[in-house]
């Protein structure tokens, strides 16, 4: 989770929504990082999630990620839950929970819906409060 609290805080230099996350390989060293890049890139997709899994598919040179765990710090929205079922990530832990948009567990539970052929074991709240903390501070001058 440090290695995502910092993608996160490094989101802020580009006025992006302060989320970060790291993909672990399935030996546990990371094969993926990413931040938001929305107002960076322009990009409607540009979730720390998804950068994260496209870099990890990029290095791992296949698209499934079986055997991989992500790590974010915030709950990934619905977009970000389906990719993380389509890449076949097994494992998936993050910081806080998104009350408004989240997908695996808050306001919907995309990731564990026994309708998927795929489910994903969600380990939350680790370092919660430093990623909410972040998430306060970004949003707290545009309230």
């Amino acid at each position: 989770m440090d290695l995502a609290l910092a993608e996160a805080r490094a989101a802020l230099a580009g006025d992006d929504v302060p989320v970060g996350a790291v993909v672990l390989g399935p030996d546990g060293t990371v094969v993926g990082r990413g931040r938001n890049t929305r107002e960076v890139d322009g990009d409607p997709t540009g979730h720390a999630e998804i950068v994260a899994m496209r870099q990890a598919a990029a290095a791992l040179g296949r698209w499934r990620l079986d055997g991989c765990t992500l790590v974010v710090t915030l709950e990934p929205c619905l977009m970000c839950a389906g990719a993380v079922l389509q890449a076949r990530v097994p494992r998936l832990v993050l910081g806080a929970w998104d009350e408004k948009a989240g997908a695996c567990g808050s306001q919907w539970d995309v990731v564990r819906d026994r309708r998927s052929p795929h489910r994903v074991e969600v380990v939350a709240g680790v370092r919660a409060a430093e990623s909410a903390t972040l998430l306060r501070d970004f949003f707290a001058p545009h309230r």
